[in-house]
């Protein structure tokens, strides 16, 4: 159980880095140790579940995805992941990017990760906010969609340039 649950892990650690990642990190995340942390842990080997609650934080590298419950659904294997579910304050935190929701689904057949209930994005002082945020993994796309009572905003803060005229930090 212990391997799969690291299996499962490393699947959906990955993916939120690439969800946030705008530029690729120089370490290989995959192959780092995952580390995670819960008041509660709860497997499930007949329905092929494992679930984490309770102040739930899942790090592997400079990735950090932090929740109030992590359900985790196993391949009929049992060796792959097929989804992942966090609810409750979901936050997800990569160097200076940041996401945040109320729910977030990863769904490992489809390659996406769809972050809904007020999620936004926020790198610096940029953020990008609507009904529901879905990033497209393999694609390496994202789609914002808006709500019967609210629209896509995004608040894009222009960079400082530098003295030579090329775009700085930050």
């Amino acid at each position: 159980m212990t391997r799969h649950l690291i299996l499962l892990f490393t699947a959906f650690l990955i993916t939120g880095t690439a969800v946030l990642a705008e530029q690729k990190s120089p370490m290989d995340r995959s192959s780092a140790p995952i580390h995670i942390k819960s008041d509660q842990l709860l497997t499930d080997n007949n329905r092929k579940m494992a679930t984490f609650s309770g102040n739930v934080a899942a790090r592997q590298g400079d990735l950090t995805i932090y929740s109030d419950k992590l359900v985790v659904s196993y391949s009929e294997t049992g060796d792959e992941i097929s989804n992942a579910e966090a609810f409750g304050a979901v936050r997800i935190v990569q160097s200076e990017r940041r996401a945040q929701a109320d729910h977030a689904i990863y769904d490992a057949k489809g390659g996406r990760l769809i972050l809904d209930g007020n999620p936004k994005v926020f790198q610096h002082n940029d953020l990008i906010s609507g009904k529901t945020i879905t990033y497209y993994l393999d694609q390496d796309k994202s789609e914002v969609t808006s709500g019967a009572d609210s629209r896509v905003e995004a608040v894009i803060h222009p960079r400082e340039k530098r003295s030579d005229g090329r775009p700085g930090k930050k």
